[in-house]
């Protein structure tokens, strides 16, 4: 059995949790399976798996060769294929902000998975910044500045954001109608995973973009945990158009500062770069940026 062959059984294994699941799908004597594993471990020096009577799991380095394989046998089959024109297929990985891919994507599923059969999704949902190779990611989805990395970024969307608040924050503290008129409000703040830091609001005053920060009653690094704190009437807030439109229309939060908006905000899909010729995500990445593009253009004609 070649080194290819090996890291396919490993990668079984440790997904199945059992040397005789594994051994049963690759159609392979259970023995081969036990030879295999300790010739490869003997050969990296490391151990990388636990084994007991009732399961076997991965060790810290059995994880990470795990997702090393991954990359390496994804790659063999994205280059290969990318040559002889064959049908995309395998398992896409997907790590995504969760709002939006409920709002943009998921809808569409369905049709994407009818056209490519053969492809499977796996999706997380985070706003962390993720290790693409050591966690064996092939695109992920985020919102919002993104920061300088080595990942190709292709913006699918720019969506357009307000200033709200709910009825009984704005009739304790007033509406604000200027920067000065924000002194004593207080706001929800999105906190950053990365840095700490608290996002300040942000307005386009006369095409200028000026940024505010006032005192935050409570900062949170989730989309959800967000809009929650805004509709509990925390403080003023910034968010997607689209993210409220359902609490805008029924009085629940209130558009307030609508001459001095806060700047668009751009929707990006990153990959690696070594990645661009993979079909499966090139297919993937060809499909989300026409969904964006529909879903966006739809959004803007009914308003």
């Amino acid at each position: 059995m070649d080194r290819f062959d090996a890291m396919r059984l490993f990668t079984r294994v440790v997904e199945r949790r059992s040397f005789t699941l594994a051994a049963h799908d690759m159609e392979v004597p259970r023995s081969t399976v036990t030879k295999v594993i300790h010739d490869l471990e003997g050969r990296l020096g490391i151990r990388l798996l636990q084994r007991t009577t009732r399961v076997v799991r991965p060790t810290l380095d059995g994880e990470a060769y795990y997702r090393r394989c991954l990359t390496i046998l994804d790659d063999i089959e994205d280059a290969e294929g990318a040559f002889n024109g064959t049908e995309p297929k395998g398992l896409l990985r997907l790590e995504v902000q969760g709002t939006l891919a409920r709002h943009f994507l998921l809808p569409g599923f369905p049709d994407f998975l009818a056209r490519h059969p053969h492809i499977q999704i796996s999706m997380s949902e985070g706003d962390r910044w993720v290790d693409m190779v050591q966690e064996g990611v092939d695109c992920v989805l985020r919102y919002g500045k993104l920061p300088d990395s080595e990942l190709v970024a292709r913006q699918v969307a720019m969506l357009d954001r307000l200033t709200c608040a709910t009825p009984t924050y704005l009739e304790r503290f007033g509406t604000p109608t200027s920067l000065t008129s924000l002194d004593g409000h207080q706001m929800v703040g999105i906190r950053s995973v990365t840095t700490g830091n608290v996002t300040p609001l942000e307005f386009n005053v006369r095409g200028e973009m000026q940024a505010v920060s006032i005192p935050a009653a409570l900062t949170v690094t989730g989309t959800e945990s967000y809009l929650a704190g805004i509709k509990l009437g925390l403080g003023l807030a910034q968010v997607p158009r689209f993210h409220i439109e359902r609490e805008l229309a029924n009085g629940e939060l209130v558009e307030i500062m609508t001459d001095m908006p806060p700047p668009s905000a751009p929707v990006s899909l990153l990959y690696q770069r070594s990645r661009q010729l993979s079909p499966r995500v090139r297919a993937f990445l060809d499909w989300a940026a026409r969904e964006f593009a529909d879903r966006c253009r739809k959004e803007t004609k009914s308003d």
